[in-house]
């Protein structure tokens, strides 16, 4: 503990010293002089002389380039399997039909698999008055998530890596690899699962998905020097070490302060005996990704614009096939589409100290076909949601633009309307063709200046139906300022189905007691957490959005303090989920089950 407090101190002095210079003066590049364009490396030599030769003009500090958190049911972008002995189920919030997301709680209809701190635990789920704990998983690592097809659960495990404590620039810092673990279980015997595959990687586990029966993972590994020395990427399989060959590697020469090696590994999880397959690049830090059913784009971040890389994935081959470049950063894999051939992005740029916000539409070969440029000054994006031929963006910064963009014409696209109301959402989900659900904060004007004050958990429900006119035909809000929700942040949290007027999400509401306030209650003015649990909400375009209900996992006052404001109590509800006309309700304490009619209680689990 006291070598990672000092390696703590000690950087931020040294980040505090170079900051100012950082920040203020210009770079040691020109953008014009470097090219985005992929190559790989001739030898190892030359690999290691493009390492050392970046870090003269930035500071690398591995594992500070978190990327920024990405953000169900069956949505309109689903694929529920059908068979006649299973009832019908929700499945996890995707964006792509049949590109499966991993998550912390899966289900198959008849068990539910549920990630609680290092375990995964196998329930049966259905029917619910038979639910109980089958088996449990106990594994060593971080679980970043799971898959289940069939009778096959796939498990993601990372290992944290160490850093010695003296750093200098004559002597590199001492760094130990942590790596990312893709663990295969049969599962055929829900009570004895059996491990039968264990593919460890050198890296950090990024993301994930699941087409078919086969899983790509993204693993990024900091390209960190250690006796001058650059360690390369290995792969662990059959008690046999592969380190990657530089002359296998791509990379960019666009210099960044950050350079990580994203490995892309595909694994066939029905084939126990098939080796894995893998790409390796040396870029920037892997900022976010967007996976359709033949592609991987990856972005990275570099001097004040977006590389994207396209690389195709076809079962076991995975092959780099274009990368370009726009204008901004990207804020999520919603700002990203693939349609009819043409990838389009939405971007927040700044320029001159102002920010604006953009969406492009480019071709196969990732070049710049469309362009629309300039939207909101001064705002910057908070969601966006591609839905075939239309853009729906959301820009913030004192009221909400709702802007409805037509895509039709990839070389002209242009916006068709825009509805300004107070708040913003930070999430967007497709209700209907014409309709769209917005779940976000609701916002007050500050008395002075040009922003405004959040305040609590907003859901909208808007019509596009005249394009040109958009309207928030309902909206619902939950607490005051300090309400919070998960779904702000991750898709997988948001529970809807339009067949079953459905829509659950969890929330943790903050209520603020105005007879303390006998001036009136200020806007800054937080409230104390009163309740966590699962809203349950009829929607419908003739009635909008009706509170049917509230489950809570918490038991007494003692569970509300543990619980706080950020979801860190194992009493919090987490997900939530549908089997036939059962509603599960998930948190790392237990599960429970309550009939979608009246909500009434039918069963509770405790987790082990």
């Amino acid at each position: 503990m006291r070598k990672i407090v000092f390696f703590i101190v000690l950087v931020t002095v040294m980040f505090a010293a170079v900051a100012p210079s950082y920040f203020t003066e210009p770079h040691h590049y020109s953008p014009q002089s470097y090219s985005s364009q992929l190559k790989k490396f001739s030898s190892y030599e030359e690999l290691k002389n493009f390492v050392k030769a970046s870090s003269q003009y930035y500071l690398y500090y591995p594992e500070w380039d978190t990327p920024r958190a990405m953000f169900g049911a069956r949505s309109l972008s689903s694929v529920a399997e059908a068979f006649s002995s299973v009832p019908d189920y929700s499945t996890t919030n995707i964006q792509v039909a049949g590109v499966d997301e991993t998550d912390i709680v899966k289900t198959d209809g008849e068990h539910i698999y549920v990630v609680s701190n290092k375990s995964v635990v196998i329930l049966k789920a259905y029917p619910a008055e038979e639910a109980e704990v089958l088996s449990k998983i106990d594994l060593d690592g971080v679980l970043k998530g799971v898959f289940i097809n069939g009778d096959k659960l796939v498990v993601f495990e990372g290992s944290l890596g160490s850093y010695d404590a003296f750093i200098s620039y004559e002597k590199p810092i001492t760094y130990e690899t942590p790596r990312t673990l893709i663990k295969v279980y049969d599962v055929s015997d829900r009570e004895n699962p059996v491990l039968t595959r264990n593919d460890p990687f050198d890296g950090n586990y990024f993301n994930s998905r699941m087409i078919g029966d086969y899983v790509y993972v993204v693993i990024n590994q900091p390209a960190y020097r250690q006796e001058d020395e650059v360690v390369l990427p290995r792969i662990y399989s059959n008690d046999r070490v592969k380190e990657i060959s530089a002359t296998e590697i791509y990379y960019s020469d666009i210099p960044d302060y950050s350079y990580a090696f994203t490995t892309i590994v595909a694994v066939n999880i029905e084939n126990d005996d098939q080796e894995p397959t893998q790409e390796t690049f040396l870029l920037g830090a892997t900022s976010n990704m967007y996976v359709s059913l033949n592609n991987i784009y990856i972005t990275s971040p570099g001097n004040g614009r977006m590389l994207i890389y396209r690389i195709h994935i076809e079962d076991s081959q995975i092959e780099l096939a274009a990368n370009g470049e726009v204008p901004g950063h990207v804020l999520n894999q919603f700002s990203m589409d693939e349609h009819e051939g043409y990838f389009r992005i939405a971007t927040t740029a700044w320029t001159s100290g102002s920010s604006q916000n953009n969406v492009y539409i480019l071709d196969v070969d990732l070049n710049i076909v469309g362009r629309l440029e300039d939207l909101a000054p001064g705002e910057e994006i908070y969601s966006a949601r591609f839905m075939g031929d239309r853009c729906y963006l959301v820009t913030f910064r004192k009221v909400d633009p709702l802007f409805v963009i037509d895509l039709k014409d990839p070389y002209n696209p242009e916006v068709l309307g825009q509805l300004k109301i107070t708040g913003y959402s930070d999430y967007l989900h497709p209700y209907d063709e014409d309709h769209v659900i917005g779940v976000g904060k609701e916002t007050v004007a500050a008395e002075q200046g040009d922003f405004s004050w959040y305040q609590g958990v907003k859901i909208s429900l808007f019509d596009v139906s005249d394009v040109e006119n958009p309207k928030e035909i309902d909206k619902y809000e939950i607490g005051d300022r300090g309400t919070d929700s998960p779904v702000l942040s991750d898709h997988k949290a948001f529970l809807f189905d339009k067949l079953k007027n459905l829509l659950v999400m969890p929330v943790s509401v903050a209520e603020i007691d105005e007879n303390k306030y006998l001036n009136g209650v200020p806007l800054t003015t937080r409230g104390d957490f009163v309740w966590q649990g699962a809203y349950v909400f009829d929607i419908s375009l003739d009635e909008g959005l009706v509170l049917k209900g509230r489950i809570t996992h918490l038991e007494d006052d003692s569970d509300l303090m543990k619980s706080g404001y950020y979801f860190s109590s194992p009493f919090s509800v987490k997900r939530s989920l549908y089997i036939d006309n059962v509603l599960y309700t998930i948190s790392d304490k237990k599960i429970k089950m309550n009939s979608l009619e009246d909500l009434e209680q039918i069963n509770e689990i405790e987790l082990p």
